[in-house]
């Protein structure tokens, strides 16, 4: 609602000839009013609250219920295509919709179909191209096309009111008898198959039976009943030419199940085809907020609980032998490094002590350390609140790329903290060369990911893939990295190099301590196996719903767990670093800085191990070009939870560092 200025024309007692001062003050003071009664009016109107992007869409009968196509997806090439890659039937004009980060680094290409579907209203069966006496030739190109994308397994992916079409599967449990007579379990099959093969032989599924649900509002007599779409199914069908009788006026009928042979494709020679589809409408009780629960149920909630639960109890159990050894052993050192009598017995019982003038003394290339913790921190700061903020439910599935464009946006913003920490951390190792530090914080993490993926875009773009990411986006991705993420990490280098550098408590001695000749056990390797193990056993069934989330096409929403999962990893990541640096002390080795940010890390061998597993026991992937996607992506992951949890267990060692030092009294 806007305010005109004819609303405001009631006589004013007028004293004395306006200046043109006070008419400008006055004008400008009747703009702020108005935008505030605009706002008034704006959340007066406002029934509720809903995420941007993402409100119902109330349909009247008859009014037209759009149906876009998405993409083509495969679990076992990884490639997704876009919809009219393949020949399928197009509209008079084609037009995609603009799409955000996340889409396009998805390979969404979101764009119109040629299916005319209407609220509430059915249809038995409908030519799709407008010549049902002349059915669509596939050239010998497009039938060889159609037939390797059946061999390579690919699904179609269609949205209606945005909320993507699903596939009913059902299915019997392992029920007694009795059970499996009364009631079948339904799960749901993200899009729908492009066909199917038979020996050698390769079936199109040419026909689409939808079938729509929708939810009546509740509204007042007088007014025209709403519908709310709720979901959106499909059952594909391939049915042979001569089986779908036509007629001039786009109508056709279906055979009977038993008696019609399915549409094969001869990759050797031209095709004839009908694309046709049904519509059919049913009403259901599920309400708009609820419409994604289908796709989202998932029935093994318990393993999730299960795996939490053995989590904590693993966390506990560590947190109770910390607290049992390290605890009393340091206040037993500590107690007896303070006794002024009998100091020389003491000294040689324990280590730790006797590398007081060395334990801070500054490492090799520690302008690459604190790049490499800076962006550690900067990670550490995307994740936690990409996750808290989804758990709240405002990165649900319905709102598409939001999640992978908030992360994007996220970690070029989060680099003012990333830059502030390695700062800090660079002039207490004694750097002097701030702004290349800057430079190199700014760009060493960002730059080997850029690199990766700049050198996957090109094999995927060698294939024509809706994956490949367009020039422009890549152009824009430079632009903010350069643009955005260097002079915020510039920044906040600046303004931690200026602060007081962290105060260690003890002085460095100028000549180094030698280092007496280490076990076997004290290997960096066997560091990273042992301290690798525990953080990794506390998330890896969460890591296997993200890796199915990621390699199969499957919706990924339960953030709650995960940020359960994540509080848990800090915590054992923190716990083991301190446990490894106390025993590397003990054992007189000073050089802790580099060693403990590898170790802690170690979980990130164990995600590989793991990759590599999956890879071969859950992927049906052959070719070359899926397998150096996988484990090219694999590779940045598993870097990325290097320094995330090399980052976390740093710092966790530093604090205890410097707290055990300062209980001590040094002469």
């Amino acid at each position: 609602m806007a305010i005109g200025p004819a609303a405001n024309r009631a006589p004013l007692p007028v004293t004395a000839a306006p200046t043109r001062g006070s008419k400008m003050a006055a004008s400008a003071a009747m703009e702020r009013l108005r935008c505030v009664l605009g706002l008034l009016v704006l959340l007066h109107s406002t029934d509720s609250f809903y995420v941007p992007g993402v409100a119902p869409i109330n349909f009247h009968r008859n009014d037209p219920v759009e149906i876009k196509a998405v993409k083509l997806t495969s679990s076992r090439t990884q490639l997704p295509y876009e919809y009219y890659s393949l020949p399928f039937c197009q509209p008079s004009k084609i037009t995609y919709k603009a799409e955000n980060l996340g889409e396009v680094l998805r390979g969404d290409r979101i764009v119109n179909t040629p299916f005319q579907v209407s609220m509430n209203v059915e249809k038995k069966c409908e030519v799709l191209c407008n010549f049902p006496n002349k059915p669509v030739t596939l050239t010998v190109e497009q039938s060889k096309l159609i037939a390797e994308r059946i061999r390579e397994d690919y699904y179609v992916h269609l949205i209606a009111d945005n909320l993507p079409v699903a596939t009913r599967l059902e299915f019997y449990s392992n029920r007694e008898e009795e059970e499996k007579k009364k009631e079948k379990d339904v799960q749901f099959e993200h899009g729908y198959r492009l066909g199917f093969m038979d020996g050698n032989k390769f079936y199109l599924h040419n026909h689409l039976s939808f079938i729509l649900y929708y939810h009546r509002e509740d509204v007042e007599e007088s007014q025209e009943h709403t519908y709310r779409v709720v979901r959106f199914e499909v059952i594909p069908q391939s049915i042979k030419l001569e089986d779908l009788k036509a007629d001039e006026k786009s109508m056709c009928t279906l055979p009977e199940a038993t008696g019609s042979a399915p549409q094969e494709i001869d990759p050797t020679k031209e095709n004839q085809l009908l694309f046709t589809y049904s519509v059919h409408w049913e009403e259901s009780d599920i309400k708009w907020a609820s419409r994604w629960d289908t796709y989202l149920t998932m029935s093994d909630v318990q393993i999730h609980w299960f795996s939490i639960i053995n989590s904590v109890v693993v966390v506990f159990f560590l947190s109770g032998i910390l607290s049992m050894i390290i605890i009393r052993t340091l206040r037993k050192d500590i107690a007896n490094y303070n006794k002024e009598d009998d100091i020389e017995d003491t000294m040689e019982e324990s280590g730790w002590k006797l590398v007081h003038g060395d334990v801070f003394r500054p490492p090799q290339y520690p302008m690459i350390l604190s790049s490499l913790l800076g962006s550690g921190i900067q990670l550490f700061c995307m994740i936690l609140i990409v996750i808290f903020v989804a758990m709240l439910g405002m990165l649900s599935p319905s709102s598409r790329g939001a999640l992978m464009t908030t992360a994007c946006f996220l970690f070029m913003f989060m680099g003012v903290f990333g830059g502030f920490f390695a700062g800090r951390l660079y002039r207490t190792l004694k750097g002097h060369r701030w702004k290349k530090g800057a430079f190199c914080t700014a760009t060493l993490y960002p730059g080997v990911v850029f690199g990766i993926c700049f050198v996957l875009n090109c094999f995927i773009w060698g294939k024509h893939s809706s994956g490949a990411v367009p020039f422009p986006t890549m152009v824009a991705l430079l632009c903010m990295w350069f643009g955005i993420s260097l002079p915020l990490v510039y920044l906040g280098y600046y303004f931690g190099f200026r602060k007081q550098p962290y105060d260690n408590p003890v002085r460095t001695n100028q000549i180094p301590r030698q280092i007496p000749e280490q076990r076997w056990y004290m290997n960096k390797f066997v560091g990273i196996l042992m301290a690798g193990i525990l953080p990794f056993g506390a998330m890896f069934i969460e890591l296997f719903f993200i890796f199915s989330a990621i390699w199969e096409n499957q919706f990924y929403y339960l953030f709650g767990f995960l940020f359960l999962v994540f509080i848990i990893l800090v915590v054992s990541c923190s716990q083991i670093s301190i446990v490894m640096v106390y025993f590397q002390l003990c054992a007189e080795d000073y050089r802790w800085w580099w060693r403990t940010f590898l170790v802690s890390g170690g979980s990130a061998f164990y995600v590989l191990i793991y990759a590599v597993f999956y890879f071969v026991n859950k992927l049906d992937i052959v070719e070359f070009i899926p397998s150096l996607l996988y484990f090219g992506y694999t590779a940045l992951m598993v870097l990325s939870f290097w320094l995330l949890t090399g980052t976390i267990g740093f710092y966790a060692a530093y604090m205890f560092v410097r707290k055990i030092y300062a209980a001590v009294k040094i002469d």
